[in-house]
């Protein structure tokens, strides 16, 4: 009995119940076979340093439903650790003082020296970084199917005068020029385009920047709207609202034979076995052949209690270990946040690379991604763009005088 008793009291305490699993919720809108593809490369360095990315992921081109639900798990203080907060917003949530300073790991990696300036001025607010750089886009892609253009003997188009002639063979063929759809952002990615091409980066500043009345008044601004409403001849009628992916698939599979989009397609084509050159190509939109129409894609931490800093900076290294960039940014059909060029580019990868290279100059910030302006801006000049171009009664005229006014009434209140 004594035996029993000295036995029970030695007995080995009962297992201690497993540490909960290190985890971080990250909200954003890669929802794509391309950007899952990119994705995934982050999320597995980030699984082997025992952190796992508890997804948030909302569906939606250029991220106009993913803002909407950041916005109310704010309000309902279930604001999640890391979200997808591109371009000069990211800057409104650093303000209220709701975003992690990443000044620490910035400055163990270099990023100052290592990183385009244009990024990394971006990435800065009031003197600390509040972001994490994972790539930049180009906007001002055109992709083309290579099969129809070597079958009608046609050359990518490198002006608005070449485009026209290729639209008209490609009629002439039975297929439709342009894929398109009429979602607004969409709508107002070729209208962004439109108007880098128009009189580059200095113009398109002063519209999407600066938001100068009198560059909306120009006559430079009538021109663009009536290439917009142009434009509307090389699509199939009446173009319906699509998704960008499947606006992307109408070209691979030849029903168009050109695309205008952000370079992300890239990384979709790629994602379903395609290859540059070989299925199809990229050139850069007409007239825009010197410039880089971009967006960088970025993560902000939401400090909170600052419980899940040592987490956050730990993605914040990983997404900006050259590794991870070369890696992801494949797979995106992006570019690299680095100056040094990465030898594992495509051409196409090459070609955007050299653009932004040239600099500010040569520079033009999206509108439609949130580079140029704030978001009430942004919304209510695509929001009169998607009018004019879905609404025929409107003319090119009625646009323009109420683009304008849009421009006045915002640039009084920034004067406020």
């Amino acid at each position: 009995m004594q035996g029993r008793a000295l036995a029970q009291t030695v007995a080995a305490p009962p297992a201690p119940a497993p540490a909960p699993a290190r985890s971080l919720q990250v909200l954003h809108w890669w929802t794509s076979a391309g950007e899952r593809r990119a994705l995934d490369v982050v999320m597995n360095q980030l699984a082997r340093q025992d952190i796992q990315w508890r997804d948030i992921s909302i569906p939606g081109g250029a991220g106009m439903g993913a803002g909407k639900v950041l916005k109310s798990m704010v309000l309902a203080n279930r604001a999640p650790e890391v979200t997808q907060l591109n371009g000069v917003i990211f800057g409104e949530w650093a303000d209220l003082g709701l975003l992690l300073e990443l000044d620490n790991v910035a400055v163990q990696g270099n990023w100052e020296k290592q990183m385009f300036p244009t990024v990394w001025q971006l990435l800065n607010n009031r003197g600390h970084v509040v972001a994490a750089p994972l790539g930049i886009h180009r906007i001002n892609t055109l992709f083309y199917n290579v099969a129809i253009f070597n079958r009608l003997g046609l050359t990518p188009p490198r002006t608005w005068d070449d485009f026209n002639r290729v639209a008209q063979a490609l009629r002439n063929a039975g297929i439709t020029p342009l894929a398109q759809s009429a979602e607004a952002w969409q709508v107002a990615t070729l209208f962004e385009n439109l108007a880098l091409a128009e009189s580059g980066p200095g113009y398109y500043r002063q519209l999407f920047v600066e938001m100068r009345p009198s560059a909306y008044a120009d006559s430079r601004m009538l021109h663009i709207l009536r290439q917009l409403r142009k434009l509307g001849d090389a699509m199939a009628q009446p173009v319906r609202e699509r998704p960008w992916t499947e606006v992307a698939r109408s070209m691979v599979s030849g029903e168009a034979a050109m695309f205008i989009m952000g370079d992300w397609a890239k990384g979709e084509f790629s994602a379903w076995g395609l290859t540059v050159d070989q299925q199809f190509g990229c050139v850069p939109v007409p007239g825009t052949g010197e410039y880089h129409l971009y967006s960088t894609d970025t993560l902000a931490m939401f400090a909170g209690n600052y419980a899940n800093q040592s987490m956050q900076e730990t993605l914040a290294q990983i997404v900006g270990s050259p590794a991870v960039q070369s890696e992801y940014n494949k797979f995106k059909g992006s570019i690299p946040v680095w100056r040094a060029p990465d030898p594992h580019m495509d051409r196409c990868a090459r070609d955007s690379w050299r653009a932004f290279s040239r600099g500010p100059a040569y520079q033009a910030p999206s509108l439609v991604h949130r580079m140029a302006t704030d978001e009430t801006t942004k919304d209510a000049i695509i929001a009169e763009v998607q009018r004019f171009f879905l609404d025929r009664g409107v003319t090119e005229e009625q646009a323009q005088k109420r683009l304008a006014a849009i421009a006045r009434t915002l640039s009084r209140h920034r004067n406020d």
